[in-house]
């Protein structure tokens, strides 16, 4: 379906109250990586004011709550009717510098999940090395603001590991080491964990069971689909948000009509 149609789509959709309907017990979780003015050709950053288009889309027609609020209904099988989480992956500078001043305009919450090994280092993730500039990661004193600030900080693994293919010891430490950098550099608990590259591949069965015994009380992945009342909090989708989607009418099509597919 052309791009086109779906935003007019998208449009009626949410103009007409009929995303009430398609999306009755439903959460959305949104994951963003990279927030910046320009644009790379990897398709893995939104631009500032587009960004800024989305955030206002969502307060416009979802209840926009924390993750940590999202959880909590999950755990007590409350109602979860259109509310969406805001979320972002990695921890780059740019979700610092631009995405949550947005954010705070707006007064929408969100959490940040970060590999706790590449902050306040010059690390190149491997996905960004035929970049022609690096994307420089937020420093701890950055996330420490954030945290100050009222948004959730979350953890995203030691070194960005893919889970699927590591081994038991490995996974412990990247699991169990993540929480311990994030509270002593925070000076508080942390219970929320997203899991690197979020493929169903990416993360081994027995791993999810780790992430419990870790004493988090998610488990988020980035392949898509929605969420009811009746999810497992350690089963959380999220839907990855890439220049791919083009405007936000275009991004509400999609999730309306696959939730409407699959109901």
């Amino acid at each position: 379906m052309k791009g086109a149609l779906k935003s007019v789509l998208g449009q009626s959709i949410f103009g007409s109250g009929l995303d009430a309907f398609l999306l009755r017990d439903v959460a959305v979780v949104v994951a963003f990586l990279r927030v910046d003015a320009t644009a790379d050709a990897d398709g893995l950053t939104v631009g500032v004011d587009m960004f800024e288009r989305y955030c206002r889309f969502f307060q416009r027609h979802f209840r926009v709550i924390s993750l940590r609020e999202l959880v909590e209904r999950l755990e007590g099988g409350r109602p979860v009717n259109r509310r969406l989480a805001i979320t972002f992956d990695d921890g780059y500078r740019d979700n610092f510098e631009h995405a949550a001043p947005v954010l705070e305009h707006l007064g929408l919450p969100a959490t940040f999940f970060v590999v706790t090994q590449w902050m306040s280092t010059e690390v190149v993730a491997p996905w960004d090395q035929a970049l022609s500039a690096p994307h420089p990661w937020m420093t701890w004193e950055q996330v420490r603001s954030l945290h100050y600030r009222g948004f959730d900080i979350g953890a995203h693994t030691r070194s960005h590991a893919d889970l699927g293919r590591v081994g038991d010891a490995e996974a412990t430490e990247e699991i169990f080491g993540a929480k311990r950098d994030l509270e002593r550099q925070l000076g508080t608990s942390i219970d929320l964990f997203a899991y690197p590259f979020g493929g169903r591949e990416n993360l081994k069965p027995a791993y999810r069971a780790l992430v419990k015994a870790a004493g988090f009380r998610c488990c988020c992945s980035c392949f898509g689909g929605d969420n009811s009342s009746r999810t497992d909090p350690f089963m959380v989708r999220r839907i990855p948000v890439t220049p791919w989607y083009g405007p936000p009418r275009r991004f509400g099509f999609q999730v309306a009509a696959r939730r409407s597919i699959v109901t």
